[in-house]
C-alpha cells in the first residue's frame, strides 16, 4: 500500500510526474489492455481504448481521492472508456449493442492478433447475450479473478448485486452452451 501512496504522490507532483507516470504505464498497461480487450474484442480498438484510458488518468490524476485503490480507479476509467467506445461503435454503425457484439464475435475468427479456439470463441459468444453489466461482472470476475469487494469500487454497485449479477450471467451462459 505504501508503493501506491508513494506513486500517487509522484503523480501529482509536476517534478516527478512524468517519471512516475511511465512506471504506472509500465505496471498496469497489460492489465487494463486485456480487461478492455474483453469488452471492445478487436487488438486495434483495444490499443485505441488503452491510449485514451492513459490520457484520462493523466489528466485527471489529480482529482483522484486515495479513498480507493489506484488500479480500482483506473479500471473503472477503462470500463467507461471501453463502454463509451462500444457505444459510439455501434451509434456510428446504426445498430444496436447485442448487434454490434454478435457481428464482432463473428469477426473474432478473422483477427490475426486473435489466438483463441472454438470453445473461447462460442464462450464469447455467450458472454456477448447477457446485458451489459452481467458482462462486465462476469469478465471481473471469471477471467480477471477480482474480488467482489474490488469489483463494487470499480462499479459503484453492492456485493450482494454483483454476487446477484454473477450468478445470474452464469446461468446464462450455462443455457447458452448447452444449446449450441
Amino acid at each position: 500500500m505504501q508503493d501506491e501512496e508513494l506513486l500517487v504522490s509522484q503523480l501529482k507532483n509536476p517534478d516527478s510526474q512524468e517519471q512516475a507516470f511511465r512506471k504506472l504505464m509500465s505496471l498496469y498497461k497489460e492489465r487494463l489492455y486485456w480487461h478492455i480487450r474483453k469488452i471492445v474484442l478487436s487488438h486495434d480498438d483495444t490499443d485505441d481504448v488503452l491510449q485514451n484510458t492513459f490520457i484520462k488518468i493523466f489528466k485527471n490524476i489529480h482529482s483522484f481521492k486515495e479513498n480507493s485503490k489506484l488500479y480500482s480507479w483506473m479500471y473503472r476509467i477503462a470500463t467507461n472508456e471501453a463502454i463509451t467506445f462500444i457505444n459510439k461503435k455501434a451509434k456510428k454503425q446504426q445498430v444496436d449493442i447485442s448487434e454490434l457484439q454478435h457481428k464482432m464475435a463473428d469477426e473474432l475468427q478473422d483477427d490475426q492478433n486473435y489466438s483463441g479456439d472454438e470453445i473461447q470463441q462460442l464462450l464469447q459468444k455467450a458472454i456477448f447475450t447477457l446485458p451489459q453489466k452481467q458482462q462486465l461482472v462476469f469478465n471481473m470476475k471469471y477471467f480477471d479473478e477480482m474480488k467482489y469487494t474490488d469489483m463494487s469500487e470499480v462499479l459503484d454497485t453492492s456485493v450482494g448485486a454483483l454476487k446477484a449479477s454473477y450468478f445470474h450471467a452464469v446461468k446464462k451462459i450455462e443455457e447458452f452452451l448447452k444449446s449450441h
